[in-house]
């Protein structure tokens, strides 16, 4: 069984990089940002709660976190692993999942911030099937409108330039210093997010001895 956690900062391609670890592998992806767009969508308690705090360009409270991860978590459908990103995200969920879960390796996605806001402010979704593009690499056939459903696209609400500068500064204060917790365990890798997808994981897989990449 393998447990692995992608972590590095909004726009580094942790969702991307758990997705193609989990097409192979038969290992679970958990996305925390992707169960809390979910309950958005579907209107629920925990989404109105997500929503207000993502207008106001805040991060979701470490109760609500842990609550959702400990929820998926105990469905239990992960025989083979899981992979799990946008979690921890500070001190107090880093010791709660350390607590609760042995990990065999932390891939953490270098990237720099001037790269993070390209990337992140070139991002549009679709808030009627929940498609996800980016104007850099993966523009829509027709400008603004979604290649599934054909609805307009939007800027997401955490995606404005002053939200992405709080999250940045956020990240730098908060995470960076959860991967020294984890450097102590001796299960970190740093890889470089700035090659294209394929090659990052290539380099990911390398480094955690796993079997090539093969699309």
């Amino acid at each position: 069984m393998r447990k692995y956690v992608i972590m590095g900062v909004q726009g580094s391609g942790k969702g991307t990089q758990a997705k193609m670890l989990r097409e192979d592998l038969d290992l679970a992806h958990i996305s925390v940002g992707d169960i809390f767009r979910w309950h958005v969508r579907q209107h629920t308690k925990i989404g109105a709660q997500v929503k207000r705090i993502m207008a106001a360009g805040d991060l979701v409270g470490d109760d609500l976190v842990e609550e959702v991860v400990r929820r998926r978590l105990g469905i239990h459908d992960w025989n083979y692993g899981f992979v799990i990103d946008g979690f921890p995200r500070n001190g107090r969920q880093a010791e709660f999942f350390m607590e609760s879960y042995d990990i065999d390796a932390v891939i953490h996605l270098e990237l720099p911030d001037d790269e993070v806001r390209r990337r992140v402010l070139s991002r549009r979704l679709c808030p009627n099937c929940g498609m996800d593009y980016n104007l850099i690499a993966d523009r829509p056939e027709v400008e603004g409108r979604c290649d599934i459903c054909g609805h307009e696209l939007i800027t997401r609400a955490d995606d404005t330039p002053e939200a992405l500068e709080a999250r940045l500064t956020d990240y730098h204060e908060k995470t960076r210093p959860v991967l020294e917790l984890f450097r102590r365990k001796e299960v970190v890798h740093d890889v470089d997010g700035r090659p294209p997808v394929e090659e990052v994981q290539q380099a990911i897989r390398k480094t955690l001895g796993l079997p090539p990449y093969r699309g």
